[in-house]
């Protein structure tokens, strides 16, 4: 795949373009956003994103197109099991609803950024040394453990960056609206704005650690990992005020991306085998019985793993009355140290939900 510095400077460009759109048009008015608009800005997005790898598959050939698909599928899922950590998130820092789309916009930001870098050192690594693989195939396999039987109720509120940035940084005690600074007594303060950026965007650094690795054991190709990671990204602010609501009837997904993260992990092995180079398995020689699993099987096995972790999910809690977990998770605020409170009304802060 032919990729010119021209083409990738129109791709950052456009990129950046996109970004800038959305903070004047959407974020920069504080507003929650209804359904309608969620909806169709997320539906603009996926369409957007289909077309970009139609054309990656016209222009680059089908098996580019393939690997596009599946990288952009699976980072599609992994951004959906991350709004579970981002409506935890907000719930545990009591963020205002009209100030969340500031939020989510700077963090998605932040990933994107960060994701950059983590992709640039992956193409880096793996053009050079063939048996990253192994190493990436072997992480993946302990993280698609982890996502399996770990525990994913952790409070990134009550984290211990968290904790020690509250004893760095004097902390205000309610909002200024989206403002992240205030001045008060004659001295500077973070507002619990700030912090609830700051600890979104440790949460983006730990998903990139699973997210990077994942699509590079679907291409080698720089350029597709990261326009699906962008394409994935785009539309995730809309997508999390869409299907709030439905996140916690997805009790699967986690399992399915486990799945997911397993298949891709021993594809990478099986991958590291056949371009083997380390001296003390077989010799340094390439292990040719290895098979080679093509980019179609990935992306129908990815595909079908995603639809019946979402089917089963939604059979499973079908009929959940209103007052249910499904629901109780968007209906609490809570207070500046992750404590959950009651529904605080209009101009109220945290603090004054919990004292009630």
């Amino acid at each position: 795949m032919q990729i010119t510095p021209l083409i990738w400077a129109i791709t950052i460009a456009v990129t950046i373009a996109f970004f800038v759109y959305e903070f004047f048009a959407h974020v920069r008015k504080p507003h929650e956003p209804g359904l309608g608009e969620a909806a169709r800005w997320s539906a603009f997005y996926i369409v957007l994103a289909l077309l970009f790898g139609v054309g990656i598959g016209m222009t680059s050939g089908w098996g580019y197109g393939g690997e596009y698909f599946a990288g952009y599928l699976t980072e599609k899922a992994l951004s959906i099991d991350n709004l579970f950590v981002f409506l935890l998130l907000m719930t545990s820092f009591a963020v205002p609803r009209v100030h969340q789309q500031k939020v989510l916009m700077i963090g998605i930001v932040i990933a994107l950024i960060m994701r950059g870098g983590f992709i640039a050192a992956g193409a880096a690594v793996i053009d050079n040394f063939s048996w990253a693989f192994y190493g990436f195939g072997a992480l993946l396999l302990v993280l698609a453990w982890r996502q399996a039987f770990g525990d994913h109720d952790a409070d990134p509120a009550d984290s211990r960056l968290m904790r020690l940035v509250r004893r760095v940084l004097p902390v205000t005690d309610t909002y200024h609206g989206d403002r992240l600074t205030v001045r008060q007594d004659g001295r500077r303060m973070a507002t619990p704005m700030l912090l609830a950026i700051l600890a979104l965007g440790v949460v983006d650094l730990v998903f990139a650690v699973d997210s990077i690795p994942a699509i590079y054991g679907l291409t080698s190709e720089a350029y597709i990992v990261f326009t699906a990671n962008v394409f994935a990204l785009m539309g995730l602010r809309q997508l999390y005020f869409l299907i709030g609501g439905l996140l916690k009837r997805l009790v699967y997904l986690a399992q399915g991306l486990a799945v997911i993260l397993a298949f891709i992990g021993v594809k990478l092995v099986l991958h590291a085998l056949h371009v083997n180079e380390l001296g003390f398995i077989n010799g340094g020689e390439p292990v040719l019985w290895a098979p080679e699993i093509p980019i179609w099987l990935s992306l129908l096995f990815i595909g079908a793993t995603v639809a019946v972790a979402t089917v089963a999910s939604l059979a499973k809690t079908r009929g959940a009355a209103p007052g249910t977990d499904a629901d109780t998770d968007t209906d609490t605020d809570a207070d500046s140290t992750g404590r959950s409170v009651p529904p605080s009304e209009p101009g109220t802060t945290a603090d004054d939900a919990a004292r009630r």
